[in-house]
């Protein structure tokens, strides 16, 4: 499975992708920006976003939106992972069509939790 990690942060990106590789996701491509995910996308068959909502140039909840109005990519899995964690947060990221959220800091097994509920969900 191929993952889009994207995050400003060169840290983050780096913790959310070792996490991946910890549970055997090797294949992974990196944006620092929902512009250049978007980009990437265009690329790279990716089949899961992992995104940070507070980015520059294009914000995770703009890159969400751009992938489910785009109808190649609308059914791609998006989690959310970000410090936003008021209630109103998660609803408005839901809105967009999120298909999980997880607030920082997470450990890298509550990242697969979430992966998994995300994937299992699409399987059904």
């Amino acid at each position: 499975m191929r993952f889009l990690v994207v995050d400003d942060s060169p840290t983050m990106r780096r913790i959310v992708v070792n996490a991946l590789q910890t549970f055997g996701w090797d294949q992974i491509v990196e944006a620092q920006d929902g512009q250049e995910a978007l980009s990437k996308l265009k690329e790279h068959p990716v089949e899961f976003v992992i995104t940070d909502w507070n980015m520059p140039v294009m914000t995770g909840l703009e890159l969400t939106k751009a992938i489910r109005s785009d109808g190649t990519l609308a059914k791609l899995p998006v989690l959310m992972v970000t410090t936003r964690g008021l209630k109103q947060d998660i609803i408005e990221a839901l809105q967009a069509k999120v298909n999980n959220y997880v607030v920082k800091p997470f450990t890298p097994q509550i990242l697969k939790e979430k992966i998994d509920t995300v994937l299992q969900t699409m399987a059904a």
